[in-house]
């Protein structure tokens, strides 16, 4: 256990919340444990039930957050943009409060903070996912830079998501240079216009490769995730393998006419 506070000058911790208070205290509190000290801590909450916002308002004083919210539930791309434009460091720490950080995270976020420092093109340092970047390229201290391919006999459907939503450490002029989430719409293509964007406009970005160990997500039965997905994608049945396989070909074919025409 880190014993004594690590201050990461510069950085301000951005959480997104909604209906997820004992996640959000699970979270905060981990940060507490490790010894992790932020420029200052922005919590973006999307109309959450009272009871949760009032669970919310109540951690203000013990965790010294920003809170920001809205009357009304407007998705995670407003969720997001409203968060990031309380943000007044030169760095942005991202994390949804269903991610608890492990201990190895100290060390290798302040290695993430130095390549940020270091090169003023890298935009985004990515720290977890369920699958790893299809094309890395190894840079150093057990990270890689991602490599897009745009030609479509690079087959993995994966290197269009060079963004995620995942945990990430990212410039606070990231929306200044990809431009704000769509709002309005689905998370899921929220995160998607994202990835087209910073793919469009050349972003750079790095990929931790033991990408499983420095986050755990955790969702428990109380506080369930809010994104469904569908599981026939992951299906083994034999014609699911088949159909997937053609819905694979399909999405890789979509989504290269996608970024190309992507405005």
């Amino acid at each position: 256990m880190v014993t004594s506070a690590n201050h990461f000058a510069g950085v301000t911790l951005l959480i997104t919340h909604y209906n997820r208070s004992s996640s959000l205290e699970r979270l905060l509190k981990s940060f507490q444990n490790l010894g992790c000290v932020f420029d200052d801590i922005v919590v973006s909450d999307d109309a959450s039930k009272p009871e949760h916002f009032k669970a919310v308002e109540a951690m203000k004083e013990k965790y010294g957050f920003t809170l920001v919210s809205t009357p009304q539930n407007k998705g995670l791309g407003n969720n997001i943009n409203k968060g990031q434009a309380a943000v007044k460091s030169p760095y942005t720490l991202y994390v949804q409060e269903d991610f608890v950080p492990k201990p190895a995270f100290v060390t290798h976020f302040k290695d993430a903070l130095a390549f940020m420092e270091l090169d003023n093109e890298l935009d985004i340092v990515r720290f977890y996912a369920y699958f790893a970047y299809p094309y890395l390229k190894p840079h150093a201290k057990g990270y890689s830079l991602m490599v897009f391919k745009p030609w479509i006999w690079y087959t993995d459907h994966l290197k269009f998501y060079y963004y995620s939503d995942h945990p990430h450490l990212r410039r606070s002029t990231f929306l200044d240079k990809f431009g704000k989430y769509a709002e309005g719409i689905k998370s899921d293509r929220t995160e998607f216009l994202m990835c087209l964007s910073v793919l469009k406009k050349k972003g750079k970005g790095l990929f931790f490769n033991e990408f499983t160990t420095l986050f755990d997500q955790k969702n428990s039965s109380d506080e369930p995730s809010t994104i469904q997905r569908s599981s026939w994608r992951e299906s083994t049945n034999p014609a699911f393998m088949a159909l997937r396989w053609f819905y694979l070909k399909f999405r890789l074919l979509k989504n290269t006419v996608e970024l190309i025409t992507f405005k």
